[in-house]
C-alpha cells in the first residue's frame, strides 16, 4: 500500500453503514469522504451533516471511554472525516481510488447510485457494494467498469468487526480482490473470498443458527437465557477458537454424520440432513486429524504441537473471560 495521505476513499451514502466504514478508514489513518447519495435542499444536508459528525464523535467517544483512545486520536479521526454534498461531490469522487456504495438495499436505488457513480467517479477507483442481500453479478451490471467493481459485506458495527466478506462477481479482475484484501488487511480488517451466493458465508451460517435457538424456545425445551448462556459460553467460545470445519476434523466427520442422523430421525429430517461432503468423507476415510485429511490436510502436520496449539489458546481465552477454573488447593 502506499502512503495512506495518497489514497482517498470514499463512501456513496450516509447512512448507518456509510458512518461505520468512514469510522475505520479514518481510523486506520485514511483521508475518507462520506458523499451523501441523494440531492437534497442545503438546509436538509446541512442538517445531515450535523446528525453524521454527532454520531461519528459519539462512536469516538465510546472508544475513548473504553480507553482505546485518547482525546487527541479522537480529534486527529474526526478531523479525517468529510461530509460531502451530492452537487459538490464530482471533485471527491474523480479522487477516489476506492468507493464503497453504502445504500438502501432496494434495486432501483443501487441502479440509479450506480448510474450516478458511473458519471462521476474516476475510471480507475474500485467500487464495492457492502450489500448484504444483493449478488454480486446483479449489481455489476450496473457498473461501467465491472472488472473494477466487487461486493465487500462489513458487518454492524463496521469498525469493530474485523470480517469483511469479498464476493466478486463473475467479471471482477483478480487483481481488484487483491487490491481490496490488501486494503482491508491494512486496516486491520480480516477478509475472506467467497462466490456470489445468496448470504454469502456468515449470514447462511447464521440464520440456521438463530432460526434453531429460536425453535428451541419455541417447543419450551428451553428458556431463552438459558439457551443464549449456552451459546455464550458453548457454543460461541468454542468457535472463536476452532472453525466450524475445523471442529469436525477435530472430533471426527463421522460423528456428525451420526449425531445429524439421530437428530434427523428423532426431531426434522430436512433440518438435520446431512451433506453429501460429509457422507462422501467419511466413506472414503477422510474423517480428519485420526485419518490425516478431512476438509484440511494434516499429512503433514505436527498433529501433537497442532493440538496443544489450539488447546492453549482456549486456555488463554477462558483466563482472559474468567471462565478457566481454579485448580483445587488442598488437592493431596
Amino acid at each position: 500500500m502506499t502512503n495512506k495521505d495518497e489514497i482517498k476513499i470514499a463512501v456513496a451514502g450516509a447512512g448507518r453503514m456509510g458512518r461505520g466504514i468512514a469510522i475505520t478508514f479514518a481510523y486506520a489513518g485514511y483521508p475518507v469522504a462520506i458523499v451523501d447519495s441523494e440531492q437534497r435542499p442545503q438546509a436538509d444536508f446541512a442538517e445531515l451533516s450535523v446528525s453524521v459528525y454527532e454520531e461519528i464523535e459519539s462512536e469516538l467517544k465510546f472508544l475513548k471511554d473504553a480507553a482505546v483512545l485518547t482525546d487527541e486520536q479522537l480529534k486527529k479521526i474526526k478531523g479525517r472525516v468529510d461530509v460531502v454534498s451530492n452537487d459538490s461531490c464530482g471533485e471527491v469522487l474523480q479522487e477516489a481510488g476506492f468507493i464503497f456504495e453504502a445504500v438502501s438495499e432496494i434495486v432501483e436505488v443501487k441502479k440509479s447510485t450506480y448510474a450516478w457513480l458511473n458519471t462521476c467517479a474516476s475510471k480507475t477507483a474500485i467500487i464495492a457494494s457492502t450489500t448484504s442481500t444483493m449478488l454480486a453479478n446483479t449489481l455489476a451490471d450496473f457498473v461501467d467498469k465491472p472488472a473494477r467493481f466487487s461486493n465487500a459485506h462489513w458487518l454492524n458495527p463496521a469498525y469493530l468487526m474485523p470480517l469483511i466478506e469479498i464476493s466478486p462477481s463473475q467479471d471482477t479482475d483478480e487483481a481488484t480482490v487483491a487490491t481490496l484484501k490488501a486494503l482491508f488487511e491494512n486496516i486491520g480488517k480480516v477478509p475472506i473470498v467467497c462466490k456470489p451466493s445468496p448470504g454469502y458465508v456468515l449470514s447462511r451460517i447464521q440464520a440456521v443458527a438463530l432460526n434453531e435457538a429460536a425453535r428451541i424456545v419455541e417447543e419450551g425445551v428451553a428458556s431463552a437465557e438459558e439457551v443464549d448462556k449456552a451459546i455464550k459460553v458453548g457454543f460461541g467460545i468454542r468457535y472463536t477458537n476452532l472453525g466450524l470445519l475445523e471442529f469436525i476434523d477435530w472430533g471426527g466427520g463421522d460423528i456428525l454424520y451420526y449425531a445429524t442422523k439421530y437428530l434427523g430421525e428423532n426431531l426434522d429430517k430436512n433440518r438435520f440432513s446431512t451433506p453429501d461432503i460429509v457422507k462422501q468423507n467419511m466413506e472414503n476415510g477422510k474423517n480428519g486429524l485420526r485419518d490425516g485429511i478431512g476438509f484440511y490436510d494434516y499429512k503433514d502436520c505436527d498433529v501433537d504441537a497442532y493440538r496443544n496449539e489450539r488447546l492453549t489458546s482456549f486456555v488463554r481465552l477462558l483466563q482472559h473471560l474468567d471462565l478457566m477454573p481454579q485448580a483445587a488447593d488442598n488437592i493431596e
